[in-house]
């Protein structure tokens, strides 16, 4: 699965890609949305999901190009979109509106989406997404 975003929806999607890695078990990459023509568009096929992280700032216009291209490859689009992006709302095949605020708290509003998702994901496949394998924990008890 990949996760694209552009600007600050970058950061969001390493953060999405890693949680649905970490419980999820499901190999996921986040990717710069711009980066995406070199390299990573060569694995998509038919229903490879992608999410976009699309935010409200100067990018929407840009990752917008980016789901057009995702989808003439057959891509399964998701989107992560504020609630007034129409247009974004009729070309994904699946999206969610986040409130429309300015894009510098897409952070705080976007992440905890991003953890759902990957929480469900894990619990819909069998795992407990409380005691993920092979993590050690980052900060230790002496």
């Amino acid at each position: 699965m990949y996760y694209l975003g552009r600007g600050l929806g970058v950061p969001i999607a390493m953060e999405g890609a890693l949680k649905l890695k970490e419980i999820a078990y499901i190999h996921a990459e986040a990717y710069p949305a711009g980066e995406s023509k070199h390299g990573p568009i060569a694995l998509i096929e038919k229903d490879f999901p992608v999410l976009f992280i699309v935010l409200s700032d100067e990018n929407s216009e840009n990752i917008l190009g980016n789901i057009m291209e995702m989808k003439a490859r057959n891509a399964l689009t998701i989107g992560l979109i504020p609630e007034d992006f129409k247009k974004f709302e009729e070309i994904l095949d699946y999206s969610i509106k986040m409130p429309t605020h300015n894009y510098i708290l897409a952070p705080i509003t976007y992440t905890p989406i991003l953890q759902l998702l990957a929480y469900y994901t894990a619990v819909k496949r069998g795992y407990d997404p409380d005691k993920p394998r092979n993590l050690a924990k980052t900060v230790t008890v002496e």
